[in-house]
């Protein structure tokens, strides 16, 4: 009965024990994958989520006992390898989390699988590169260099040797990259840097402007900077950045993590300290902030600092709204909005802020499709992994199909345009901070 009431409680997350000799001992890691694989095998709940879950009970299914037990321990990595770490298993699926005697946290297990894995072995050339969006971004962001990848990346030919040589899947959608960084285009500095606090808000928010945004697609930075401006809410950018370490995150390369955290947590804390919020468009970046960097450490108190002013743009809106401090002054109507919840939004566990948002202009529509779009940044890309993304991402296309919309996107720019992909109509996402501007007419 105690274990029963207890998993009556909210979940709750325990601090990666990364610096513990037996965080990467390999017998350990199997022992303890061994005990979580036979609990999931016996649920099987979360089957529907990823391909890590099919994959994990076709291999039991496929065993002499049909039991976790005869599943060659090799064979676990091809469990790992379809992890991207979305956390909806954690946060919406599974019934063994703590505070469940159980103990169950599938994502970060998988973690530590793939942090084990890349200290042993390190990654692919092709994975390194795809995960260093710093390096990539700054070389390819170049007004040169630029439009000059853009058009290569959509030539048949080019895009098959891609594959054949990096792995990089020839059909997969591949981000622009833009010739004119967010941070170029929002370098000038508020006249007025006085904020009107509203509930845990100071009423002004310095943007982290992400490596997506800043070299791919600086349109919907420069949206936010409308809305929140017409809202009386100066911004400013953080005067450096580096990438959050997400990427770097799924691939196991903690100290690659550690590296970003150091470059980028002194550089907030201070903003935070000058009574400065902080946001980031791209869900995977907040969630970065607000949950991974103080769970891998925890005892840094500029870290927890961090994270207690972090939040997500709409999140920071509503909050705002609660107060009676957002204006509804609104002028275009959106009518039918098909709109994608992305999986790092959701498992902040702060609500449908974006769909209660946009559901404030008269004359809209939201439809929230709450299914994880399987890309994830570079699972979509690569060779051997596009396919299951294409399967993932199918529920959601027929969402988007039936609602007939008049606009749709994500949160997460790269699934809204995996969405488009996948769709392939010819239409286009548009970020819901797009659709608020809009909306404004501002």
């Amino acid at each position: 009965m105690a274990a029963r009431e207890g998993n009556l409680q909210a979940p709750t997350r325990h601090a990666l024990d990364w610096r513990n000799p037996d965080f990467y001992d390999e017998a350990s890691l199997h022992r303890e994958m061994e005990r979580v694989f036979d609990i999931c095998h016996g649920c099987r709940r979360c089957v529907s989520l990823c391909q890590s879950f099919p994959t994990l009970f076709d291999l039991v299914d496929a065993s002499e006992s049909m039991e976790v037990d005869c599943v060659a321990k090799a064979d676990y990595a091809k469990v790992v390898e379809h992890c991207y770490l979305c956390d909806l298993c954690y946060m919406t699926k599974c019934p063994y989390v703590p505070p469940h005697e159980w103990n169950l946290d599938f994502p970060h297990l998988m973690l530590r699988a793939k942090a084990v894995h890349y200290k042993n072995h390190g990654a692919k050339l092709r994975d390194r590169v795809l995960t260093s969006t710093d390096l990539v971004g700054s070389f390819v962001g170049i007004p040169i260099v630029a439009p000059t990848v853009n058009a290569v990346n959509k030539i048949g030919p080019a895009r098959k040797a891609l594959e054949a040589v990096a792995g990089v899947h020839s059909q997969a959608w591949l981000p622009e990259f833009s010739g004119k960084p967010l941070r170029k285009r929002l370098a000038r500095l508020p006249t007025d840097t006085r904020g009107e606090p509203a509930g845990r808000t100071t009423g002004k928010v310095a943007l982290f402007a992400t490596c997506y945004m800043n070299r791919n697609e600086p349109g919907p930075g420069e949206d936010l900077l409308a809305v929140f401006e017409h809202n009386g809410i100066p911004v400013t950018i953080a005067e450096k950045e580096r990438c959050c370490g997400m990427p770097k995150l799924e691939l196991g390369d903690l100290e690659a993590v550690q590296a970003a955290k150091e470059a980028n947590i002194p550089v907030l804390a201070k903003l935070v300290d000058q009574g400065w919020d902080l946001t980031a468009l791209i869900p995977s970046c907040v969630l970065m902030f607000k949950q991974e960097l103080p769970l891998i450490f925890p005892d840094d108190p500029d870290v927890l600092k961090v994270k207690n002013a972090f939040y997500d743009p709409f999140e920071y809106l509503m909050l705002r709204h609660k107060e009676g401090r957002l204006k509804t002054d609104f002028k275009q109507a959106l009518g039918k909005v098909a709109y994608h919840a992305a999986c790092h939004q959701r498992v902040q566990n702060i609500g449908p802020k974006t769909k209660e948002a946009l559901s404030l202009v008269p004359g809209t529509e939201v439809d929230i499709i709450e299914r994880c779009s399987g890309h994830d940044g570079t699972y979509a890309v690569k060779k051997e992994f596009h396919q299951y993304a294409m399967k993932i991402v199918k529920p959601v296309v027929g969402r988007v199909n039936q609602a007939e919309p008049d606009h749709y996107g994500s949160d997460c720019a790269m699934a809204g345009h995996h969405i488009a992909h996948a769709r392939a109509d010819g239409t286009a996402p548009e970020h819901p901070m797009t659709l608020l501007r809009i909306a404004y007419g501002v």
